[in-house]
């Protein structure tokens, strides 16, 4: 299960329109991928299709979809958003990483 705070719950449907999503039909898709400087980094986009091996959750509204590699990694994890002067836009609260780097956009286990 991926959670989603309220700031990033609105700040995720308010993106998606301005992208010419639907938030009550269309997904957030979060993924994982090699590379940043601890060694793996958070992805995030908007999507329409489902993938046959993708998990489907859905919290605060929001609906989201994992590829079955990725969730392995995000289990637990907690979407948010950091506004302001200085906000760092979405963070992904993981408790599966064992470090993070400083941006707070890649991770190791």
């Amino acid at each position: 299960m991926i959670k989603v705070s309220d700031t990033a719950r609105q700040k995720v449907l308010t993106l998606m329109q301005e992208e010419g999503f639907d938030g009550t039909v269309d997904y957030v898709r979060v993924g994982v991928k090699s590379g940043g400087c601890s060694g793996l980094s958070y992805e995030l986009g908007f999507d329409r299709e489902i993938g046959e091996t993708d998990k489907i959750f859905e919290d605060n509204a929001v609906r989201i979809i994992v590829d079955k590699k990725s969730f392995l990694y995000l289990v637990g994890t907690t979407l948010e958003y950091s506004g302001g002067l200085n906000g760092k836009g979405f963070v992904f609260n993981n408790p599966n990483a064992e470090r993070t780097c400083g941006c707070g956009e890649s991770f190791s286990l």
